[in-house]
């Protein structure tokens, strides 16, 4: 997975970012390089080494509060009703969509964003109820990992045009190869694997975890409704509880085994739960 710099589909580039002082809580850290080599099932540690945070990126610091608490239409809150496992694929779009007009949600999130990652919030109370996934979590990944989809999806949370990591094969300095299994939500890719949609998952681990937001009995990956739940249920696999800080921070590392990834994740879980957004002289480059 990885923070992209540019529009859809162009390669990835994530900005690893720490910033504890006053945002991450005290005891996150916790977790201890020997506890993070237990994490068995890390899906981005192919993607861990090369993606510095750009200068422009780094200067582009999300608004000050100004819809805290902004309420989110009826219409966005789906939840899922459709019986039985989802049909897992990319859904083609029509040409000529517009990014819909949503009042933006804490620190400038999209509001079809945040809405998503309230909506998986719900599910997951119930589905997974002793995982006490907060919405803010979700948040902290969608934004590192391609900035809430670059906020320009359509009512339905559906990117204007669809989102790729970089082809795993090998070519980036820090990136592991990884083989493509699966075109039918890989965007055709043929011999090299690349990660997906604006959650950025690997096929294969999408396919396992899958999980249909909208209630529409398909999973895609590039809807950010199913992709914000998906990666709900899979930093809730395992029996995980968000309550205990170092749990917390194992599920964040299956995303990539980095604590400098789990405090840029963390940093902005607090950032957007609290309204407060970090200042440049917490955002070091490394």
């Amino acid at each position: 997975m990885g923070r992209h710099r540019k529009q859809p589909t162009v390669t990835v580039r994530r900005g690893s970012v720490i910033a504890l002082t006053g945002l991450v809580p005290a005891g996150f850290v916790a977790v201890s390089a020997a506890s993070a080599s237990e994490v068995g099932t890390v899906e981005h540690a192919t993607l861990a080494a090369s993606h510095d945070l750009s200068e422009d990126a780094r200067s582009e610091q999300a608004p000050r509060v100004e819809a805290v608490g902004a309420p989110v239409g009826d219409e966005l809150m789906h939840a899922a009703r459709h019986p039985g496992p989802p049909i897992v694929k990319t859904v083609a779009q029509p040409d000529g969509r517009v990014a819909a007009d949503v009042p933006a949600g804490p620190l400038g999130i999209p509001g079809v964003a945040y809405a998503a990652y309230q909506n998986a919030e719900r599910i997951l109370a119930q589905e997974e109820p002793t995982c006490h996934m907060p919405w803010s979590v979700l948040a902290g990944i969608g934004r590192i990992e391609s900035h809430h989809a670059y906020g320009k999806m359509d009512a339905k949370g559906n990117p204007l045009d669809p989102i790729y990591g970089p082809v795993l094969d090998g070519s980036l300095s820090g990136n592991n190869v990884v083989h493509a299994t699966d075109g039918e939500i890989d965007g055709g890719m043929r011999g090299y694997a690349r990660a997906v949609g604006p959650m950025q998952f690997l096929p294969e681990t999408y396919r396992k975890y899958a999980g249909d937001g909208d209630g529409d009995g398909i999973s895609d990956p590039q809807n950010m409704y199913d992709a914000a739940l998906t990666a709900g249920k899979y930093l809730c696999s395992g029996g995980l509880d968000m309550n205990d800080l170092s749990q917390q921070s194992k599920a964040i590392m299956r995303y990539n085994n980095s604590m400098a990834y789990v405090a840029n994740v963390m940093a902005w879980e607090v950032a957007y739960r609290t309204g407060v957004a970090p200042q440049a002289g917490q955002l070091p480059r490394i």
